[in-house]
Formats: structure tokens, sequence, C-alpha cells
């Protein structure tokens, strides 16, 4: 991809403040494209981008996910670098296959957590967990912004999901272990610092500590780390209040953590075993 194009692309993306995980992934899209032909993308027809899209998801076995990944990008650099009137290049429309997550036991959270590699990773952790943050909310807080306060006890969230600031909740048994960490890393600007104190922990950094945890012995193989929304409706939070927490802009994205829940199945009786109670 000539430097020029990729320029082009990276100032149209920041001016539209794409996320710098989109921005790599959108980047990487039309680099691969341009790689697999061996020329400058704006030189490609639409019957190659289309042949390109056809390998990946074919040859390379790509999911449907990251295909349409990769696309996203393409479509994006065409019609607003190239200035393309017309892309006509896509992707089959993905299967509909609805697979529920498997969602951690309190348990098997509490196995997770004592098998962090350190504290610095225990603790970020639990505050993806108390406070129901996404990977990309935790690693940009800052320390002013836990507000621990007894009146108050929030985490302010700045910018988080839909570009949006809103404040969740500050377990009180999380605000220890913060101090002691505090104590230990005296982090500066940032609450979980990357490799070099002016930067914060990368995104994937944070995922590789959630993973390394997971193959440790006793940790819990299997489930995805989401449990913040199940565990609150186990302990009888409304749905619009996990709404707000997790700064959802519509119930129906909340509304699926209803189904994640296997004791509502299984503390409900069945029909057949009430037919002879009357």
């Amino acid at each position: 991809m000539a430097t020029e194009l990729r320029l082009q692309f990276q100032n149209y993306m920041a001016l539209q403040r794409f996320s710098p995980h989109t921005q790599r992934n959108y980047i990487r899209g039309v680099k691969g494209l341009a790689e697999f032909y061996n020329q400058s993308p704006d030189k490609l027809t639409n019957d190659q981008i289309q042949d390109y899209l056809r390998y990946l998801l074919e040859d390379r076995k790509l999911s449907w996910g990251s295909c349409n990944n990769y696309l996203s990008g393409i479509v994006t650099f065409y019609r607003n670098v190239c200035q393309w009137d017309e892309t006509r290049f896509q992707i089959p429309p993905r299967p509909r296959v609805k697979k529920l997550p498997m969602i951690f036991s309190k348990e098997e959270v509490k196995r997770l957590f004592d098998s962090a590699d350190n504290l610095k990773h225990r603790v970020l952790l639990k505050t993806v967990y108390s406070a129901g943050l996404r990977v990309g909310e935790v690693v940009r807080l800052k320390p002013d912004h836990i507000e621990s306060d007894p009146s108050r006890m929030v985490i302010r969230v700045e910018q988080g999901k839909g570009k949006k600031d809103r404040y969740t909740v500050l377990s009180r048994k999380l605000l220890p272990e913060l101090r002691d960490y505090w104590r230990q890393y005296r982090p500066g600007k940032w609450l979980f610092p990357g490799q070099k104190a002016e930067n914060h922990m990368r995104e994937s950094a944070a995922q590789s500590a959630f993973y390394k945890a997971k193959k440790k012995p006793g940790s819990p193989k299997v489930g995805a780390f989401i449990p913040f929304a199940t565990h609150r409706i186990y302990q009888g939070t409304d749905i619009y209040t996990i709404n707000r927490l997790l700064g959802h802009s519509s119930i129906k994205s909340t509304l699926i953590y209803l189904h994640l829940i296997p004791e509502r199945i299984t503390n409900l009786q069945s029909p057949l075993d009430c037919l002879d109670e009357e």
C-alpha cells in the first residue's frame, strides 16, 4: 500500500474519530489486498477485490466476522480515499446461527482472579468484572476516575461505549486492592500504564492477562469474561440499571443477558409435573 494512500486513509479515519483498534484493522485489510496482487490498491478492479474476498473466505477459511472486518476497511478506503462512486464487492450474508456464550460462575471467577500473574493483572481483571468495563475502557482509566468518597463510590468512564461518558459502580472490596496496587506500582497519568509510563496499557496486553490466567492450573478453561451483567441480575439488579452501568444505547442490547442465566430455566417447573396437583 503506497505511503501517500496510507497517509490519506489514516487522516480520514482520524478525522472520523475511528478507534485506534478499528484503524489498525482497516489498514491491515487494505494492505493485505495490495500485497495479494502486489499492486497499489487504487489500480485494482472491482472483480479483483471480489476475488480477494472470496479467497479469504473459501481458501484461507477465515471466519465470517474476520472477512467482514476486511470488507469494511476496504469499502471505507475505496469510497472515501479513492472516491469510487460504486463498490460492488461483498461477502455472503452471515449464517443465522446463534450460540450463547459460556458464562463463568462466581466460583470460576474467583479461581480466575487467583490465577492472575501479579497484582497489576489481578486488580485489572477485578476492575473489569466489578464495574462492567470493556477492555478499551479499563486500559484508559486514570487515577482521578476512581471516586472513592464514601458518599459516591463510583468509577467515571470517559468516552466509553458510544463515545459517551458514564459512571459505574466502584466495589468496596476492590478499593483496598486498588490502594495496595497504587502503593506498589505508583502509576502516573494512567491507572494501568503500558511499558512506557506515558502510554496506557495496550488492549492486547490486557486481553493477554486474561488468557494467561485462564491457562493456569485450576483456572476455568471455558467461558467468556462477561459475567458482570448476569451476576448483577442474580443479585436482583433491574435491567434498566444494568443498561445504564454498561452504557448501552438500546435496552435490547442489555436484554440478551437474561438469556444467559440457566437458572431462569432450571428453576422453572414443567407443566407435565403439575398435571396431578389439582
